[in-house]
């Protein structure tokens, strides 16, 4: 199932994404912004933060947003000095669009926002149908308007040339403020509410959008030409509605509805690629007279509202001939919100709990669905706090005494620096906490258990105002009497830790309390007895409170299961109460101690393997053949040799390999050698008579004189030629098709090469000399190439034919990819 997201929007105005694939909200990106509702497609989400302006958010891709600028130069022929720049009062601007009819300068193009750059700057294109023009890019015609062609003719006073220049959407994956260039008096209110969809309406142009908001004054507006293209669209468009619209819904097709100030629901009409912002309105009562419907959402042909006594409601018989639908039909549940999904899914947000509920059921036969079911789903954050304390726990069995040990310095050191702030006293229900002496002989099970009791009873209450003081002081004296005992029998003094409750209204302090109790219980049991970090709105074991949800963008497969309705497992309930308490200092200190321990049992262990002998092992291997060499000195000609490639692994599993070539030379038997590894090209010399390559190295191509071996056949050639790049691949480590920064190359006979940089080409006290970059060939023969840095790579062939390089090592002989 491919990956689709859901987006939300928590109480704190802060954005999550959550994939059909994954099992945690994910934080926005750009989370400098505070958003009070969005509305999501694939490829992009629009949302209204809290200073009322409309923000989209482009999601990266592999392809970029490039828009063309274009104009055209025009010139007329003068008797006198020829093409020339003056023109007839009856004629086109020099400069203007292709009808002639706008008058358009190089100097005239500005960038429609910030979130915009120019590629490069303007150059004349010097094709015209697809075949290249003279150069100049020049086009000529008998008159304006006319047909242009790439020939001057006798007859040609006029000419024109095209130039272009290209800007890219830089602002992806963040939230871009869209900026409006109409007359201030013309602006949109501020808004209120915000919907995207249309994208199934017309497919021209690509990635078309209609995006709807309604402002605070209740009125609609219509952003136009919204495409990939233009991801921000142009202006907004005011469009007339017969009443105060405070929330407005875009299905994927033609289905709009809005909901107005009286609880009325209305329907646009007349949506089609020709008129994507509809002809009238219809109007279609609430469902319930006593109260009317305060949200409506829409999808592909179905319709859900929410009135505003919380209740659901489904409408029956919605298409695109009938968009009212026919009737109302109740569902179970109360929801502050829903959203209607890609294939009809819905989510709603509870009224009770503030959690995402999730439609289950939801078929082409039954688009009511059957039951809700919510969201489990944790948040990103608390997946690494809980994998910090899996680890941990899981670790404390081990290290139980040494990390005790330091545990109890760390609580000293804590003590002694907020020893200065004096916190009030607090009610602490003392009765059930336990011995020490029990606590340290009980078990891991029974310790955890007893410590999530004790955590339990020291919870409090910041609202609780029957607590009076006299319950404080009735305590104090069982308070103090139990430290007394437990000083007593622990020699090092208690320490005394901070606790910190958070509030969504305000933050109180919690009391100093001693842990003492705990100090001679396992590691385990004291992970709980460390202060909370007050940067989370939310604790680690309570889900978000939610008050927004889009599910525009998210694609649910039916046959394909979902992560979302699984707490994430690894924790029980007691240990997940125990993982808030741990601080980062301890969680560092821990995983120092942890990694020491480890590391040492490795050296240990491996003391007892010293005398096994290397597993792997120096080999030999040895291709010999009969060649013809063409000798380096004269006379010279072609003189048989026999050729030996030996091969040799290294102890550390890596190959390198020599060539040798043995001749006779005055009745002495000789041999020159090469190794593979100094080897920059090997290349096919295209001989009639011969089948013949050529060796480069370095100083032999300094010298001009590469090393020439020719073959009895083609086959046999090719199979030197293909053993000899693989083991320049190896010994240079090389393997698997090119990297995206690869330096392609052509040579005059159409073989293709590439050559992987090295970090010396360019940077570097010693820079690499180009004559000892290695070359290795690619399949196929083409006339010219051109790549990029993100591995694109095209070719044309000697027809006249494009390729594209896939990423295979191209046929033939060349398998060394």
């Amino acid at each position: 199932m491919p990956s689709s997201l859901l987006w939300a929007v928590d109480i704190f105005g802060r954005v999550y994404t959550l994939s059909t694939v994954g099992q945690y909200w994910e934080l926005c990106k750009d989370a400098q912004l505070e958003f009070k509702r969005v509305s999501a497609v694939k490829q992009c989400c629009w949302g209204i933060a809290c200073d009322h302006q409309v923000y989209t958010y482009v999601l990266s891709g592999d392809v970029p947003i490039r828009y063309q600028e274009e104009t055209y130069e025009n010139q007329r022929w003068n008797p006198v000095g020829g093409f020339c720049e003056k023109l007839l009062p009856s004629d086109r601007w020099q400069w203007s669009d292709v009808s002639g009819l706008k008058h358009q300068q190089l100097g005239s193009f500005t960038l429609p926002s910030p979130h915009w750059e120019w590629e490069s700057d303007w150059y004349v294109d010097e094709n015209i149908g697809g075949e290249p023009t003279e150069k100049g890019g020049w086009t000529y015609a008998i008159d304006f308007p006319s047909t242009y062609t790439k020939d001057k003719k006798w007859n040609s006073c006029v000419r024109r040339r095209r130039w272009i220049r290209y800007r890219r959407y830089k602002s992806r994956d963040v939230w871009a403020k869209i900026v409006s260039h109409a007359d201030p008096d013309q602006l949109p209110d501020p808004f209120n509410d915000i919907s995207i969809g249309g994208w199934e309406i017309t497919d021209e142009p690509l990635g078309r959008l209609s995006v709807w908001a309604v402002s605070l004054q209740g009125r609609v507006w219509y952003r136009e030409n919204v495409c990939h293209h233009n991801p921000e669209g142009s202006t907004w468009s005011l469009i007339t509605t017969p009443g105060e619209v405070v929330q407005i819904s875009c299905g994927p097709y033609d289905l709009l509805w809005a909901t107005l100030w009286e609880g009325q629901a209305i329907v646009r009409d007349g949506i089609d690629r020709n008129n994507p912002q509809g002809i009238s309105w219809s109007i279609v009562e609430s469902p319930s007279p006593e109260n009317g419907i305060m949200h409506v959402s829409v999808g592909v042909d179905v319709v859900w509202c929410v009135t505003k006594d919380r209740k659901v409601w489904f409408r029956r018989g919605v298409n695109s001939h009938n968009p009212c639908g026919t009737s109302w039909i109740e569902m179970v549940g109360e929801m502050m919100m829903v959203t209607v999904g890609l294939n009809n899914q819905v989510w709603g947000i509870g009224c009770d709990d503030r959690a995402i509920y999730f439609r289950q059921g939801v078929t082409p036969s039954e688009l009511s669905g059957k039951t809700w079911k919510a969201i489990v789903s944790g948040r990103e954050s608390d997946r690494s706090q809980t994998g910090s304390s899996t680890s941990l726990l899981s670790a404390g069995c081990f290290f139980t005494d040494d990390i005790q040990n330091q545990t109890n310095a760390i609580i000293q050191g804590d003590a002694d620096t907020s020893s200065d702030t004096e916190l009030p006293s607090v009610p602490v229900n003392l009765a059930n906490t336990p011995p020490a002496g029990a606590a340290a002989s009980s078990s891991a099970n029974s310790t955890a258990n007893q410590t999530a009791e004790i955590l339990a009873n020291l919870t409090l209450d910041p609202l609780d105002s029957n607590r009076g003081e006299g319950t404080v002081a009735s305590i104090s004296n069982e308070k103090a009497n139990f430290e007394m005992d437990k000083s007593s029998t622990n020699p090092n003094p208690p320490a005394e830790l901070q606790w910190t409750n958070i509030d969504l209204k305000e933050a109180q302090k919690h009391p100093v309390l001693s842990v003492s109790t705990l100090a001679e219980t396992s590691s385990l049991s004291s992970l709980g007895m460390f202060s909370v970090g007050a940067e989370e709105q939310y604790g680690a074991d309570e889900h978000p409170l939610w008050a927004w949800v889009s599910g525009g963008g998210c694609l649910v497969d039916l046959h394909s299961p979902l992560k979302w309705f699984t707490a994430p497992s690894g924790l029980s309930s007691s240990v997940q109460s125990l993982s808030l308490s741990i601080s980062p200092a301890q969680t560092a200190a821990w995983r120092k101690q942890i990694f020491q321990q480890l590391s040492e049992r490795t050296k240990r262990e491996l003391e007892n393997f010293r005398h096994y002998e290397q597993a792997i092992e120096q080999s030999v291997w040895v291709k010999t053949g009969t060649l013809q060499w063409w000798r380096n000195w004269k006379p010279h000609k072609w003189m048989d040799v026999r050729v030996a490639l030996e091969q040799f692994t290294g102890s550390d599993g890596m190959r390198d390999s020599i060539l040798f070539i043995y001749y006779m030379y005055h009745e002495e038997k000789k041999y020159i050698h090469v190794f593979l590894n100094e080897v920059t090209i090997i290349v096919e010399v295209l001989n009639e008579a011969k089948h013949s390559f050529a060796l480069y190295t370095p100083e032999r191509t300094k010298q001009r004189w590469p090393i020439r071996l020719a073959a009895t056949t083609e086959q046999e050639m090719h199979d030197w030629l293909s053993l000899l790049n693989m083991s320049c691949c190896e010994s240079r480590r090389l393997q698997g098709p090119p990297s995206h920064h690869a330096i392609w190359s052509v040579t005059c006979k159409g073989d293709i090469f590439v050559s992987e940089p090295s970090p010396e080409l360019e940077a570097g006290p010693h820079l690499m000399p180009c004559d000892q970059m290695f070359w290795r060939q690619v399949g196929g023969h083409l006339r010219l190439i051109e790549c990029n840095n993100r591995g694109v790579v095209w070719g044309v062939g000697y027809d006249h034919t494009a390729w594209v390089y896939t990423g295979g090592y191209g046929g033939g002989f060349i398998q060394g990819m």
